[in-house]
């Protein structure tokens, strides 16, 4: 078993909190989930005395009249209490879920361009999809039943005692084999088991993931039947785990149910001689009540050892959740060394990078100076590191040496404040299937309508509202299908201008556009963007003149800098770039 448990730990960073944030809705889920059963086993309790004492023939109909109402009040309450306490316990499921997926997304964003180095795709999935319906599952079909059951057993074994202290000292002991030892057992046999099919999904997920990401190539390849062949394989081993788990679960099935028909004898044979001691030939009709009134029970202790033998995979994924970054210790280390920046001038000092798993150097020994209100083009080849500076410079990613500063504040200090002061847009911006408003509002949550109006405006997008059928609240639709590539730019435009920083960093909006749609975008950026920072990656040299300073970067290091004007001057190869990227 593993050494290092954290379900339910004090360590737990993703189960436990939410037992005390929704305490109140837990307690009420468990309570209604107790007047379910106890609801199940009274109807069977009084329909058990109500056949017995009307096949006596009572001289009155008013000696069965008690146990009718009582029958049909207790036959309404089962399915009400049960609807109202599967609403409960999946409102509270759905509340807690809902935190951890916010608390998932604020983990992986605090380091999200390590993301794709430190997690494969399937992994992800996997969070995203399985470990969360197990989180899902760890409430619904395990602290919920067991609590329930439990509280039931409590009161079951108090209120035998009541009648005898003996008796219920037997029952102690046959539940107790129900809901502690054969759930005891079944950790113990099966435990390593759940953790190889847990592994085994795992590497199936990720392993499925690639392939299908990369299908067309295992098509192209003529090698389909390969991949097809070694799936199969893997599903194969997961299907034998399973195999031997439901085999032990038959097995468990088998003795349940022996100890529960030891336990309905245990209750006949009871009953009867200790109603019959009573000397009252109508307390027979007890024993079909105490009998009859055991077998809803099985429902709520059936299921527990079946529970309790899945909490591996729900250990292994707290344990898994549990290694991402802590975003409320990011939280607090924001909100006790918020920093204000008196100038935005950046400042890049001897500055070397490469990626853990890498071996080339993408930067070496890298000096540069962006004067704040200053324009910087960036220019190089594919893979020369203009994108990886740029995150550098926001922080993002943290040099293998040397220092960046801000305002003279070196960006480590700036961790989890970088939204105050850079904004973003990129190649690829992405619009949500919402409004339009609501869009670009994301760049400042606290923004009026007519704050949003002003931003959309100045991005140039004044006419294109003008146009739409609701204006502002037009649905922007998924992925901003509804737009051209140059107005979902100036969408994405609009939301910096919303959230007001002073370094802008932009990366090839233009890919894709026509010449026109380049030109006219390029105008609108440097022009609503006008006394801000700006770092404009770039491949081509349209627009140049807005620049301040061109820098071309060329294995890891400045080829050549100066203005555009400088360099159209002085330096040939850069006026024959010019040309061809112009004039073409």
């Amino acid at each position: 078993m593993k050494q290092d448990h954290l379900l339910l730990t004090k360590q737990d960073k993703w189960v436990r909190p939410f037992f005390k944030k929704y305490k109140k809705l837990l307690a009420l889920v468990l309570f209604l989930g107790f007047l379910t059963f106890f609801s199940a086993a009274a109807l069977m309790f009084t329909s058990g005395y109500l056949i017995s004492r009307s096949a006596a023939k009572p001289e009155n109909i008013l000696m069965v009249y008690v146990p009718i109402v009582l029958t049909r009040a207790f036959g309404i309450a089962r399915p009400t209490f049960r609807y109202i306490e599967r609403l409960g316990s999946h409102n509270w499921v759905l509340k807690m879920t809902s935190d951890i997926r916010v608390r998932l997304y604020r983990s992986l964003e605090t380091e999200a361009t390590d993301t794709k180095e430190n997690y494969q795709s399937g992994s992800l999935l996997g969070i995203l999809s399985e470990d969360i319906n197990h989180i899902q599952n760890l409430y619904l079909r395990t602290i919920f039943p067991i609590c329930t059951s439990y509280i039931l057993y409590l009161f079951i074994v108090i209120g035998l005692g009541y009648f005898s202290l003996p008796f219920a000292g037997l029952m102690l002991i046959l539940f107790a084999l129900i809901l502690v030892v054969l759930p005891l057992a079944a950790i113990l046999v099966n435990n390593a088991r759940v953790y190889r099919k847990k592994a085994k999904k795992h590497v199936l997920y990720n392993d499925l993931t690639d392939a299908v990401l990369g299908v067309a190539d295992w098509q192209y390849s003529g090698r389909y039947e390969e991949f097809l062949t070694q799936y199969n394989d893997a599903e194969s081993s997961v299907r034998e785990e399973d195999y031997q788990l439901n085999r032990y679960s038959r097995l468990e099935g088998i003795i349940k149910q022996f100890i529960f028909g030891v336990i309905a004898i245990c209750l006949f044979i009871w009953s009867g001689s200790y109603f019959i001691s009573q000397g009252n030939p109508g307390a027979l009709n007890w024993i079909a009540a105490f009998v009859l009134s055991f077998f809803p029970l099985l429902d709520a202790f059936g299921p527990v050892s079946d529970s309790v033998k899945e909490l591996p995979i729900y250990e292994d994924t707290v344990q898994r959740l549990s290694k991402l970054p802590d975003p409320d210790k990011l939280d607090a280390g924001v909100a006790k060394n918020s920093i204000t920046l008196e100038s935005t001038t950046i400042q890049l000092e001897d500055v070397s990078f490469k990626y853990s798993q890498g071996k080339r150097e993408l930067l070496s020994h890298f000096n540069l100076t962006i004067p704040e209100g200053d324009v910087v083009a960036l220019l190089g080849k594919s893979g020369t590191g203009k994108t990886t500076l740029t995150q550098i410079i926001r922080g993002d990613l943290l040099p293998t040496s040397g220092k960046v500063l801000v305002g003279g504040v070196d960006i480590k200090e700036m961790e989890g404040q970088q939204a105050k002061y850079f904004g973003v847009l990129n190649q690829h911006p992405y619009l949500f299937n919402t409004s339009l408003k609501n869009n670009v509002r994301l760049g400042n949550l606290d923004a009026t309508d007519e704050d949003v109006l002003k931003a959309i405006e100045a991005a140039g997008l004044k006419q294109v509202v003008e146009r739409l059928p609701q204006g502002m609240d037009t649905l922007v639709e998924e992925g901003g299908k509804r737009f051209s590539g140059g107005e979902q730019q100036r969408i994405a435009l609009a939301r910096i201008l919303l959230q007001d920083v002073s370094i802008v960093i932009i990366d090839e909006p233009t890919i894709g556009l026509d010449p026109l749609t380049e030109k006219q975008l390029l105008e609108t950026v440097f022009n609503v963007l006008k006394d801000k920072t700006v770092i404009w990656i770039t491949h081509h040299l349209v627009g140049i003149h807005h620049a301040d300073e061109v820098v071309f970067i060329e294995d890891g290091k400045i080829d050549m800098s100066g203005s555009p004007k400088e360099l159209l001057e002085t330096n040939e190869h850069f006026k024959q770039l010019y040309e061809m990227d112009v004039y073409e």
